[in-house]
């Protein structure tokens, strides 16, 4: 279950999302087949490495999965899988034991994202030999901006999955937000509440038969307004952020943008070639 926005995992949304990152995955082993660096994939949320389907008849193969299974040239040095629930990621480490015993450099960590993010980057400037392809699919708002901006710099791609539905979910029409989600909202986004307030809603002195009153009203449109605002704190760390390819669910509600964040011009129009087509399908 989807804890931003109530939906279940495995409907086509799902699988969308995974086709666009295994052909960027393809193109991206591509390019570095013919650089010197050494590679890491890192995975935030890696799961069980398979998804159950909407309709609980079958498993969708998860990203994991088909990226220790990818079959090509270029191969990773350190693939890294960060699983926070630690039943998951012992069926994860069973799921990789039994179908690729015979890749020795795979680390399946529990643990938080956001300090296995910092790790990472850490590592990676210690380390300038080193090229990283991330993908950050969480359920919400799990991942801190502040996770984040350590990247400024260094040599990764991050695909994120962005829960625009989720925020706009909790930005409630009259503005009375729950101190809770507020503080959430602001370590999410990376601004203050104060600015939370001041970019989503409006304010406005209207006269009534009881005198003056202060009205808040939410501003129209807050998904792009969301989503404006997360890909304009990206350009802060990376120089390039793709197109963002809208996630919706069977109403035709977004629940998620997915998008690209990296140094190299080359791999965002690579992304956004695969979303353009993704969206005219």
């Amino acid at each position: 279950m989807d804890i931003a926005t109530g939906n279940k995992f495995g409907g086509p949304w799902t699988e969308d999302k995974i086709d666009i990152f295994i052909k960027y995955l393809n193109a991206y082993l591509t390019i570095m087949a013919k650089q010197n660096f050494k590679l890491i994939y890192f995975d935030g949320f890696a799961g069980s490495g398979e998804i159950e389907s909407e309709n609980y008849n079958t498993l969708i193969e998860g990203v994991v999965h088909k990226v220790l299974g990818i079959e090509h040239i270029k191969k990773f040095d350190i693939y890294y899988l960060v699983e926070i629930n630690s039943k998951k990621a012992k069926v994860l480490n069973n799921l990789k034991n039994e179908k690729f015993p015979n890749i020795k450099n795979v680390h399946i960590s529990e643990g938080d994202c956001n300090v296995k993010l910092k790790g990472l980057a850490n590592y990676l400037k210690k380390n300038k030999n080193y090229r990283t392809l991330a993908f950050i699919d969480p359920y919400g708002l799990e991942v801190n901006w502040d996770s984040l901006l350590v990247f400024e710099n260094l040599g990764v791609d991050m695909w994120i999955l962005i829960p625009t539905g989720g925020v706009n979910r909790m930005l409630k029409k009259d503005g009375n937000i729950k101190d809770s989600w507020l503080k959430k909202l602001s370590l999410f986004l990376g601004i203050s509440e104060e600015e939370i307030k001041s970019y989503f809603y409006k304010s406005e002195e209207i006269n009534t038969l009881f005198g003056e009153q202060n009205i808040i009203t939410k501003q129209t449109k807050a998904v792009n307004k969301v989503l404006g605002l997360y890909k304009k704190q990206l350009n802060t760390v990376w120089s390039n952020v793709s197109e963002a390819y809208p996630l919706k669910n069977s109403k035709g509600s977004i629940l998620y943008h997915f998008l690209l964040a990296s140094n190299n011009k080359t791999g965002i129009k690579i992304a956004n070639d695969i979303i353009g087509k993704e969206l005219l399908k």
